[in-house]
């Protein structure tokens, strides 16, 4: 009887020993992946934050430095100076009407974009109505078709409704952003139907239950596509470029453009400029980020 008893806590010893031991590997193995993680991104990290150094430290140069050596990482105390931004703030030059074009263009497309597509989103998500399935496809093949293949049509359409030069011209096409729309579906089939179901029960309409109930709940998602809307319509440069004819509309993509033309180019305020540009962006992020990650979170979880 002991004899059996002593065999039967060897085994039990070795059957703990052997369920010990893949834990300990386990563990050795999610460290080492951790900080093989930790390390790739912190890679990645330093190479996209180089090109912004070295516009940041292009824009202290003189522009003929830019010339010669273009875009370095040398830092060149001899040369460093700030007559670069003294002549943005004070120079002759349109820069802040472009500025000041990109600016307002900006707002307005965002927040045409977010109402038309948070709209669109919505009837999507919560209604059931014919043809719903084929105009969600449609949809997801918008999604598909490369911008210079719907560039040549939009461009018949806008001058056909003499839009030509004029700001709506640049905002018509985008209201009904079709990424956008998909991210908005995404995000309100996840909200519960009890909402509004209750929302219906209290009495309120359609259109109270959508503007009380719903858009507060939308505000992280607001926030994260807002982001992105104001990205693309910031950088945006080819449309613009065939809407407008007006030197006094161009907006800063185009602007900052037309500062290198065959007869000279000016490094000076371009690179300044380019570096100055990135300002409004960035603050933007900084202030919705906690919304943003929260927003492209949710909107990709449903339940």
């Amino acid at each position: 009887m002991k004899n059996e008893i002593d065999v039967f806590s060897t085994q039990e010893n070795k059957k703990i020993n052997q369920t010990q031991f893949p834990i300990k590997t386990t563990k050795k193995n999610i460290t080492a992946i951790r900080i093989f993680l930790l390390i790739f991104f912190i890679i990645l990290s330093v190479l996209i934050l180089l090109p912004f150094y070295a516009i940041l430290l292009a824009s202290f140069k003189p522009g003929g430095e830019l010339i010669r050596h273009g875009l370095n990482l040398r830092i060149q105390s001899d040369i460093l100076s700030l007559n670069n931004y003294r002549f943005l703030f004070t120079g002759e030059h349109s820069y802040f009407t472009w500025f000041k074009n990109s600016m307002v263009l900006t707002i307005l497309q965002v927040i045409c974009t977010l109402i038309v597509s948070a709209t669109v989103g919505y009837g999507f998500a919560v209604y059931d109505f014919k043809l719903k399935i084929p105009l969600f496809i449609c949809v997801l093949l918008i999604m598909m078709v490369p911008f210079e293949i719907l560039m040549l049509p939009l461009y018949q359409q806008t001058i056909k409704m003499n839009l030509i030069n004029t700001k709506l011209g640049i905002l018509l096409p985008f209201m009904a952003n079709s990424s956008i729309i998909f991210f908005f579906i995404q995000y309100l089939t996840g909200i519960p139907r009890d909402i509004i179901d209750a929302g219906r029960v209290d009495g309120a309409t359609e259109y109270g239950i959508f503007l009380r109930l719903i858009l507060p709940i939308m505000k992280p998602a607001f926030a994260a596509m807002g982001i992105l809307a104001g990205m693309n319509s910031w950088n945006n440069f080819l449309w613009p470029l065939l809407v407008f004819r007006e030197s006094e509309k161009f907006t800063l993509p185009i602007g900052l453009n037309t500062l290198l033309t065959p007869y000279g180019n000016n490094y000076d305020l371009l690179i300044v400029g380019s570096c100055f540009s990135i300002l409004p962006i960035f603050i933007l992020f900084l202030c919705f980020q906690q919304y943003f990650i929260e927003g492209m979170t949710a909107g990709s979880i449903k339940g």
